[in-house]
């Protein structure tokens, strides 16, 4: 009875529309426990060769010349973690799940998905660049096993989220409001100090997370999605296995009913209050908005 509890919640959570955030964190956590159970059993049966081979297809390699022998790792690497403790998913997950959520309020499902998936490819380009053209790290390849963990996504949508909305303020434990952009900030100055440090491929790949949340929200105000191609992608995919909804037929004589089409002046004048909206929460702050205008804003992020 627990179990199937359990499995309804995850699939109600899964199916739930608009909820590529919580999508994102089931699919880590799914990974999470997958490499967890089969870390112990490998270690039970001796089979610890196994396990490493199957480990080693989310890690992604310092190695230009190893990447190439299994370059899925570039974005599979961001979906698993370390399994020497729970901290490392934790911290990601609960840090990924407070900023994509003003993500997803104000700029719709899609761009979550395009900023998580961006933020991994630019950490785990960071990372290989670096470790192949940079003779500091070069130097440290032979005793590096690989990266993982989605912390390059992670630091993509709050840096996303600062840019798009700097003042806009969280409260948090023991120091009361602070304004994202100082935790944004945070996040990125603490990164590039550690840089050179212990965890310097995972900094640099946090720093090419942050890099990319900040060029797709100033791409974006410019009128460039550069996620767009990423949302494309997973269409055509789905269009594999997802069949397409029959043709209605009309019978002759039945006036065909269709919704009135909003004129190109309507549209213009639509998107130019909501510009005129972001505009304000760059120079001012979300909270500086009006309660007309937050729902302007919520109701252009579900179209």
């Amino acid at each position: 009875m627990m179990n199937n509890s359990i499995l309804d919640d995850f699939k109600n959570a899964w199916n739930k529309p608009n909820n590529a955030p919580a999508q994102l964190i089931i699919i880590n956590v799914i990974v999470f426990l997958f490499l967890g159970v089969l870390m112990v059993i490998s270690r039970l049966s001796n089979a610890d060769a196994l396990f490493s081979v199957i480990y080693n297809q989310f890690s992604i390699p310092p190695s230009f010349g190893e990447f190439l022998t299994r370059p899925w790792t570039l974005i599979t690497y961001a979906f698993a973690h370390s399994l020497t403790g729970i901290l490392h998913i934790l911290f990601n997950m609960l840090v990924f799940y407070w900023f994509s959520k003003l993500i997803l309020e104000f700029l719709g499902n899609k761009k979550v998905i395009a900023i998580y998936v961006l933020g991994a490819l630019a950490g785990g380009v960071a990372y290989l660049l670096v470790y192949n053209l940079i003779p500091f790290y070069q130097e440290q390849v032979a005793s590096i096993s690989g990266m993982v963990g989605a912390s390059a996504a992670v630091y993509a949508t709050v840096v996303a989220a600062a840019v798009f909305m700097p003042n806009y303020t969280f409260f948090m434990l023991f120091l009361g409001p602070v304004k994202i952009k100082y935790i944004a900030a945070f996040y990125v100055v603490v990164s590039f100090l550690g840089s050179t440090g212990g965890n310097a491929g995972g900094n640099i790949a946090h720093l090419g997370g942050a890099l990319i949340g900040w060029l797709y929200i100033s791409q974006l105000r410019s009128g460039t999605d550069i996620g767009a191609w990423i949302i494309g992608f997973m269409e055509w995919v789905k269009s594999f296995f997802v069949a397409s909804p029959k043709i209605k037929v009309t019978h002759r004589g039945e006036p065909a009913k269709s919704k009135p089409r909003k004129s190109a002046a309507g549209s213009k004048s639509e998107q130019e209050e909501i510009d005129a909206i972001l505009d304000k929460i760059s120079q001012s702050g979300y909270d500086s908005l009006s309660k007309e205008e937050k729902q302007k804003l919520f109701n252009a992020s579900k179209k």
